[in-house]
């Protein structure tokens, strides 16, 4: 047995997990837990953050809201550039009879600059997503969300344009918190690639519900509510670099690389690394999860 501690609001508490030799599933072992990106890790990693919140994981005040977050955020875009889009929609939208608003409308509200951090940035898909997020805002009302079960609404909502299996789950997962469904991004898949929970050449793009599966009974297996599970992954593989991610998986193969580099571009890689935060463990980069 392994046990971890964590310092919480009432004081110090425990959890007791297998042996790190155990195994969680065929052909994944716990692992060790302070040994990042192990089963074990993310098990104690979703138990410190704790309960789904009472307001769920929601974005937006009403189901339409909800997916225009969804469906202006994801794919392609930094989680940032997503939400100042989604809050200049958000605004509009508000004020639009029966929260509707036209393609016209929604081109240009997503083609106008947006400030993020500070600094004017372009939507790159503004021309798409204003075409699907018009659509699937007018078929909204035709989906009958409180008489439908989690993975109904998810079947529901996999019916309007330009929502897939991942964003019809986030809409979900937002919505209700629910551990029914699981958002695939390129974090979680990357995670479970490096778990082996996932095999390397998993595709959610092909078989989405089959990887699903995958991710709910690592979750069951790990005693942790899948959608803080997927929320913590995702912020915490967003938060690591390609080159710290590299060093977890590989230890051996990037020293290896640096040792044989002229010793200025040696120089180089160590400042970049910690320009980027490499020296930062990954169980910090934990701390405010939203989903994307």
């Amino acid at each position: 047995m392994q046990q971890v501690i964590a310092s919480f609001g009432d004081g110090y508490r425990f959890l007791d997990l297998p042996d790190p030799d155990e195994w969680l599933l065929p052909g994944v072992r716990w692992g060790r837990h302070e040994h990042p990106l192990t089963p074990a890790f993310w098990s104690a990693a979703a138990w410190m953050e704790g309960e789904v919140p009472d307001h769920g994981f929601r974005l937006g005040g009403t189901l339409a809201e909800e997916v225009s977050a969804c469906i202006l955020g994801g794919h392609g875009l930094p989680a940032e550039v997503g939400l100042a889009a989604f809050a200049r929609v958000r605004n509009e939208l508000r004020e639009a009879p029966d929260e509707v608003l036209p393609e016209d409308d929604l081109l240009r509200l997503l083609s106008a600059p947006l400030i993020v951090k500070g600094r004017a940035v372009r939507y790159r898909f503004a021309r798409q997503r204003s075409s699907y997020l018009a659509a699937a805002l007018r078929g909204l009302h035709g989906v009958n969300e409180s008489a439908l079960d989690d993975v109904g609404f998810r079947d529901a909502l996999l019916a309007l344009p330009g929502i897939g299996p991942k964003t019809a789950s986030w809409i979900v997962r937002n919505r209700r918190g629910s551990d029914k469904v699981a958002i695939l991004d390129v974090h979680v898949v990357r995670a479970c690639r490096v778990m082996g929970v996932f095999p390397e050449n998993a595709d959610p793009t092909r078989r989405y519900a089959e990887l699903e599966q995958r991710f709910l009974q690592f979750c069951m297996r790990a005693h942790a509510r899948a959608s803080v599970m997927d929320a913590v992954m995702w912020d915490t593989m967003r938060r690591i670099s390609t080159s710290f991610l590299n060093f977890l998986v590989d230890p051996g193969s990037v020293l290896q690389d640096v040792k044989h580099r002229p010793r200025r571009e040696q120089t180089r890689c160590r400042e970049a690394g910690e320009d980027e935060g490499m020296a930062t463990s990954a169980a910090e980069a934990m701390d405010n999860p939203i989903p994307a």
